[in-house]
């Protein structure tokens, strides 16, 4: 991510909308106990916080995975193997899931 989206992310005053979900009533429960114990004004600012930690890790990993297919590419395109490819593909594949 750029250092410009990431000041942008960071701003407090960004616009944000009114979203209606419906959660299992134990789940709001919990997370009302937990959010002052984890320093939250209450439990929405906690439910986006967990919101944007799960949209960060899946939007790293979306994109480590275009990088790797544009890469695979590049190599296929230079002559390496499908083979040496695949058997790369998933040692890498491996190692990101275990960092």
């Amino acid at each position: 991510m750029s250092v410009a989206k990431l000041k942008a992310k960071l701003q407090p005053d960004r616009k944000k909308l009114m979203v209606s979900i419906r959660m299992p009533e134990d789940v709001v429960e919990e997370l009302k106990r937990i959010a002052p114990l984890l320093g939250f004004s209450g439990y929405q600012p906690l439910m986006r916080a967990y919101i944007g930690q799960g949209l960060r890790a899946d939007l790293e990993r979306l994109d480590q995975e275009t990088e790797l297919s544009r890469l695979v590419e590049s190599l296929r395109r230079q002559g390496v193997g499908d083979e040496v490819l695949a058997t790369a593909v998933a040692e890498a594949k491996v190692e990101y899931r275990t960092d």
